[in-house]
């Protein structure tokens, strides 16, 4: 619980700095603030190794031993699944746009319609903000409003899927029938030789 107030709020607050201040600057003064902390530390244990009071213990000495770096197979993993991942949505994105499915296309135009009055109400950081909001209160609210939030999507569940029959409906309407197949050409039955008697 400490470390997950700790992270959300550092998260926030730098989050709501760069209103006023560029995200270097922010960066900057947070990486001010956590070395003011450390080289205060490690001046006070030095000084307590001076005096003989401490056997020259380094209290980041975890830290330094973590090993962050990646093997060869890892970073070969993880450019793989980047890149996969970067395919799959220029390929979405363009299946998307040079309208391969019909309805897919007209729920990606009404995304961006809507996305155009949420770019007027807000910017792309208050919305980062609230994801920030909504990924540390979520699971909380889910945790004690389960059966409400059950019964809720079931609810909006239903009503998408009629929604999305009746657009079905509408669209197997509006859609031209098919022209009919050409009857295959009719083979004439071979001519039978008259026996001779």
């Amino acid at each position: 619980m400490r470390k997950t107030c700790v992270v959300f709020t550092g998260l926030v607050i730098s989050l709501t700095s760069l209103f006023q201040l560029s995200a270097i600057t922010v960066l900057s003064h947070i990486c001010l603030g956590i070395m003011c902390i450390t080289f205060t530390l490690r001046l006070y244990y030095k000084l307590l190794e001076l005096l003989r009071w401490n056997p020259g213990i380094h209290p980041f000495q975890s830290y330094l031993d973590y090993d962050s770096s990646l093997t060869d197979k890892e970073t070969v993993m993880l450019v793989e699944e980047v890149v996969l991942l970067i395919a799959f949505a220029v390929s979405e994105i363009k299946r998307l746009l040079f309208i391969d499915n019909m309805i897919d296309s007209i729920k990606f135009v009404v995304l961006l319609y809507l996305l155009t009055y949420v770019g007027i109400v807000t910017n792309g950081l208050t919305l980062v903000i609230a994801a920030v909001i909504a990924v540390f209160s979520l699971p909380l609210l889910y945790k004690k409003q389960q059966v409400r939030i059950r019964r809720a999507a079931r609810t909006i569940r239903a009503f998408v899927k009629r929604i999305k029959k009746l657009f079905l409906s509408l669209y197997e309407t509006v859609r031209p029938s098919a022209a009919p197949a050409p009857a295959p050409p009719a083979i004439p039955a071979p001519k039978q030789k008259a026996k001779s008697k």
